[in-house]
């Protein structure tokens, strides 16, 4: 890629640049919380790249807009943005049923459908070298991933709904998607409440300590008001019970996240679908950000369908995901979009730490690929947004199918060489942090 004719130091001023422009204005209003970002993102390449989609998407920019595979259609669909090799994990679906699958849309936008696939691809190759796996090895984990993305997104073209594709369910996962299913399923509401709440008075609030910031009058008001305006944009048949949205209590919290440095969010307690104290749910208001990805798609339809960060989170997200959070919903804070979602006693993500068996690895990242083209799949004509009016699945299937061989090569060259940049720039990273050279840190 173009950027590895730079020096360390030019390369250093170039993420520095791009730093700025993504983290700037946050970075000045909470520097704490950006320490706490940048020491998480210092502990391996893996997590510094986990943290610096704005610096993947310059360099592709900066790179070719074009490329392979991309036409008209293909050039924009929905896609999640931030697609790397930890960003799957359970969830409870709106009918009720675990499912594993890709989470965390912050980032979703509208762009090309291989943005996606080079960004999982570059994951692979930073958590293959962690585990010292080999280059063939790597290339073969690379090959895996494209060979089950083009199967499962020819069998969607071709005529397979993808309610007949078995999602990854208890019934159907296998190997650490099961696991981390059953470790789901194993969780409760009430562990859930218990760790966050007490009952005082006969009714539950939020405890006082856990990281919890008690709100003054002017800010729980402006909270619930916008609360309020959060309600009108759940599906009509979100939940029957009018009582199922009383808020019980109110408190901020602190973002800390790799993710969410910055950005100011708070907890809502509401009395769910039952007057038993332990069917409350907590759901969570967070200001939402401009995607990564955004920076770098100059078309005017797209940027104009969204009233704000927290709508497009939603919009995205609600596409993307077939049988999404009931409680998820945008609202407005101080003229800032929000998202609004449950905080779900149901998620686990899926834990790289104990997968090192090279067939176990093969295993996981074959069912990634077919997750992948699940979500591509769901997101276009049939999601009931008009901002992606033809079927997905069978653009990318003909656009694959023009150049059958050359698909899983260029998510490998592109593996190989991102992989060893965010290697390079992870250690340039942590010489500008460690020496005081992060402007306003």
């Amino acid at each position: 890629m173009s950027v590895h004719r730079l020096n360390d130091e030019q390369r250093g001023e170039e993420i520095l640049a791009v730093f700025d422009t993504a983290f700037g204005r946050l970075l000045a209003a909470d520097p704490a919380a950006f320490r706490v970002k940048f020491r998480k993102m210092a502990a391996s390449a893996f997590a510094f790249y986990r943290g610096t989609a704005c610096l993947f998407y310059h360099d592709l920019d900066a790179d070719k807009r074009g490329g392979p595979f991309l036409d008209d259609r293909t050039s924009r669909v929905w896609i999640h943005g931030d697609l790397h090799a930890e960003n799957f994990g359970t969830y409870m679906d709106a009918g009720g049923r675990l499912v594993f699958n890709v989470n965390d849309f912050d980032e979703a936008y509208v762009g090309p459908f291989t943005w996606d696939l080079k960004r999982f691809s570059a994951s692979i190759a930073l958590i293959g070298y962690a585990k010292a796996l080999g280059d063939e090895q790597i290339t073969e984990l690379v090959r895996i991933y494209a060979g089950a993305y083009r199967e499962r997104i020819h069998a969607l073209a071709t005529g397979a709904k993808s309610d007949e594709v078995p999602p990854f369910t208890l019934d159907t996962a296998e190997g650490p998607l099961l696991d981390a299913l059953r470790e789901a399923r194993s969780l409760t509401r009430f562990g859930l409440l218990e760790s966050m709440t007490e009952i005082r008075d006969f009714e539950r609030r939020f405890a006082p300590d856990g990281g919890s910031i008690e709100l003054d009058a002017a800010t729980r008001y402006k909270v619930l008001a916008a609360f309020d305006g959060y309600l009108e944009t759940l599906p009509d048949a979100s939940l029957a019970r009018p009582d199922s949205y009383r808020v019980k209590d109110v408190v901020g919290r602190r973002g800390i996240g790799i993710g969410s440095a910055g950005l100011p969010s708070y907890n809502i307690l509401l009395e769910g679908h039952s007057d038993a104290l332990e069917n409350d749910v907590v759901i969570y208001v967070k200001q939402a950000q401009t995607p990564a990805v955004s920076r770098h798609i100059t078309d005017p339809a797209v940027a104009g369908y969204f009233q704000h960060e927290g709508h497009r989170t939603v919009i995205s997200q609600r596409a993307l995901q077939a049988h999404a959070d009931p409680w998820l919903g945008w609202t407005e804070l101080d003229g800032a979009g929000q998202l609004v979602a449950e905080v779900s006693p149901y998620a686990v993500d899926l834990d790289w730490s104990d997968i090192d068996d090279p067939e176990e690895i093969a295993q996981v990242v074959a069912d990634l690929g077919r997750a992948t083209a699940a979500m591509h799949a769901a997101a276009d004509d049939q999601s009931g947004e008009s901002l992606v009016p033809f079927s997905t699945e069978r653009a990318i299937d003909a656009a694959l199918a023009a150049d059958e061989e050359g698909f899983a090569p260029l998510l490998v060259d592109f593996a190989h060489s991102y992989g060893a940049r965010a290697r390079g720039d992870h250690q340039i990273f942590v010489d500008l942090f460690r020496n005081g050279r992060i402007p306003g840190l």
